[in-house]
């Protein structure tokens, strides 16, 4: 169920990146969660990270007044 969760997740920020929503993000957080699942531990920890990554930024950009958005 954590492999799923964090790969809509990773799928999310990815969609997000390119700003024109579809199908592209979901379809690459389905690849990573069977990326993860390959990976073992070390796979949950990198994935776990990179979203971790994303939300930090986001939440600094957020207190300095900078939008994320392109």
């Amino acid at each position: 169920m954590i492999r799923t969760i964090l790969g809509a997740l990773v799928g999310r920020e990815l969609d997000r990146r390119d700003g024109r929503g579809g199908a592209g993000g979901a379809l690459f957080g389905a690849l990573a969660t069977r990326a993860v699942t390959r990976m073992g531990p070390l796979g949950m920890a990198l994935g776990g990270a990179y979203v971790a990554k994303k939300a930090y930024d986001r939440r600094k950009a957020a207190k300095a007044g900078v939008s994320t958005r392109v």
